[in-house]
């Protein structure tokens, strides 16, 4: 008997551009990592400079995460992604044609512009397109393709590196992310109802039942009690990000010019360690899904992953400490990251849990922790190894503020809707005498 592959679904078309966003996305915020040492050697630069460098990205980035996230609310994902896409393919082309530290950080700071309300703005499209039940698999799965676009980088950019320099490497990249543009532009929706391959199987199980009904007025962002109620949550990610921001700017530097490799074979190293990211991210969003469809409990299905996560983390990240062989420090690095990644899928599922009407505003909130972690976290490690000349030390930072952010995620509380807790009494009026 044949049977008949299924089709493919319109809200998996949708999820697959998604998946192939934060790999480009991904591709363009760490190439400058992989090219970091061909970059210090031509323009001069120290490891603090370079860290300065790394982290111009980040200084928007963070401030994106909020007004991101509110414009996605306010404009939708297409139009907003659609900014914010050409804005990020100019930066990197840009990055090619920098000619010292200043115009360099000016590039790297134009990209963070372009990047900022990008993940804000695919969880605000995820809310439409992907039924309740697989917000952690699609949160995993995405963020695993930007893990692979990690894992990618450090091979890819030596590769064109070889061909065309590390400027025509930044020029290539940035046109394959004009690419991604259009075909956005052209085919998404912000309505699911709008879209010209849905099918009533699709807002089934999207739980849309009316094709004909608009959307609701949208209300605005009730600021005054959203940042309060997402605050935990920002702090636990802040967590997370100190490590992410390490692995993803200094990772090649670190096999480098820590334990004298060249950069080829740094390269395959860091790529390594980043693949074991692509795993944890799909593992952790596939757990944290059959968590809740087993239990129904929102706190198990995401607290405990994330706590699993991190503190698998800060134990793989101390056994660095206790060996200097290349091949045990580097799986020691994969265990780590690979733990460090289950964190994702759970994670990033907890802004659509506590604020679905929001889910763009909650998501960016929890992203400006991150956001902040990557402006203060790559400039700390390359200010210490400036300092002391020791490429370990900066992990015990990351460490501790895991071992933290496994407590903090006990102070979320993902089973409990933004919309179901009752707003601030007015003050009551006394009456006249």
């Amino acid at each position: 008997m044949i049977t008949i592959p299924r089709r493919v679904t319109a809200p998996g078309m949708v999820l697959f551009l998604l998946c192939l966003m934060y790999f480009i996305t991904y591709v363009d915020r760490v190439n400058v990592g992989t090219a970091g040492p061909a970059i210090k050697g031509e323009l001069g630069l120290t490891n603090t400079e370079l860290g300065l460098v790394f982290s111009a990205f980040a200084y928007p980035y963070a401030v994106f995460q909020i007004v991101g996230g509110a414009m996605a609310d306010k404009w939708g994902a297409r139009r907003t992604l659609l900014i914010c896409g050409l804005i990020w393919a100019a930066a990197t082309v840009a990055t090619g044609f920098v000619g010292g530290v200043v115009s360099l950080f000016l590039a790297r700071f134009a990209l963070g512009f372009g990047e900022g309300a990008t993940f804000p703005t695919a969880t605000r499209a995820m809310q439409s397109w992907v039924a309740k039940d697989q917000r952690g698999f699609a949160q995993g799965i995405t963020h695993s393709f930007a893990r692979f676009g990690n894992a990618i980088t450090p091979p890819l950019v030596v590769l064109m590196m070889a061909y065309v320099g590390w400027r025509g490497a930044f020029v290539v990249l940035g046109i394959v992310s004009f690419a991604w543009v259009l075909v956005w532009a052209f085919y998404y929706r912000d309505d699911p109802r709008e879209h010209k391959s849905i099918t009533n199987e699709d807002l089934e199980r999207l739980a849309i039942h009316d094709r004909t009904a608009k959307p609701a007025a949208k209300p605005p962002v009730p600021w005054r009690r959203l940042i309060p109620r997402m605050a935990p949550v920002t702090l636990t990610y802040f967590c997370y990000g100190w490590s992410l921001w390490l692995y993803l700017n200094w990772l090649p530097s670190f096999f480098k010019d820590g334990y004298g490799l060249d950069i080829k074979n740094s390269a395959l190293f860091a790529s390594g360690v980043f693949f074991a990211g692509v795993v944890g991210d799909t593992l952790g969003g596939v757990m944290s899904d059959r968590i809740l469809k087993k239990t129904g409990d929102l706190q198990k299905a995401r607290r405990n992953v994330i706590s699993l996560g991190m503190l698998g983390a800060a134990a793989c990240l101390a056994g660095v400490f206790f060996t200097k062989d290349l091949t045990l420090v580097a799986l020691m690095l994969s265990g780590g990251f690979f733990f460090l990644e289950l964190v994702i899928g759970p994670i990033w599922s907890v802004p659509m849990d506590i604020a679905p009407q929001y889910a763009g505003t909650a998501s960016g909130l929890m992203n400006f922790g991150s956001a902040f972690a990557a402006i203060v976290s790559p400039l700390t490690f390359g200010l210490i190894v400036d300092l002391t000349g020791n490429w370990i030390l900066p992990f015990a930072g990351s460490i501790g503020l895991l071992l933290l952010g496994a407590g903090l995620a006990f102070t979320m509380h993902p089973e409990r809707p933004f919309e179901d807790e009752p707003a601030p009494l007015a003050p009551r009026a006394v009456p006249a005498e």
